[in-house]
């Protein structure tokens, strides 16, 4: 009955993970998502723009990648903006936790992709890894020192400061 009572209790989800649909980020889900937006910005800020925790209105119930790559556009900060943002991202990242499955990541970047991203990463934090997808079952793997590259968008990022 004991074990019945822990195993309710952690799939109890939180407020987080109702709202954005994925579980809480660990520490190095969080470390390896800022120093990401950090590389991404530093590079090409004149190219892009950087956004965290996005809610794209994919179908059926949106989604939020941890970080997303935009056209640069003017920021309007007199009006309110939509929660879901309906314009496609050039980029989504996922840094997968734990407790996500390959299968999830994988439909979630499906979602991606019939949204119209043009390039989605998927973050491996155990491999210090990412597998860059230009489709759903196209990819290439980048990991440890090596610099991942983005032909479809032309990036470059040094995995050595993502995993540092």
């Amino acid at each position: 009955m004991e074990l019945l009572i822990e195993t309710i209790a952690e799939k109890q989800l939180s407020d987080y993970e109702i709202e954005r649909g994925k579980p809480m980020p660990n520490l190095l889900h969080s470390i390896i998502q800022i120093n990401i937006g950090f590389e991404l910005k530093s590079a090409y800020r004149n190219r892009f723009r950087v956004a965290s925790e996005l809610t794209l209105d994919t179908k059926p119930t949106g989604s939020t990648p941890d970080v997303c790559l935009l056209e640069i556009s003017p920021l309007d900060y007199e009006s309110e903006l939509p929660s879901r943002h309906s314009v496609a991202p050039l980029l989504t990242v996922e840094i997968e936790s734990p407790s996500q499955s390959t299968d999830e990541m994988l439909e979630k970047m499906k979602k991606y992709f019939d949204f119209g991203v043009k390039s989605c990463w998927l973050v491996i934090p155990r491999l210090k890894g990412i597998f860059v997808y230009n489709k759903i079952n196209r990819y290439e793997f980048f990991h440890d020192d090596e610099i991942l590259k983005d032909p479809k968008l032309g990036i470059e990022l040094d995995l050595s400061k993502v995993f540092e």
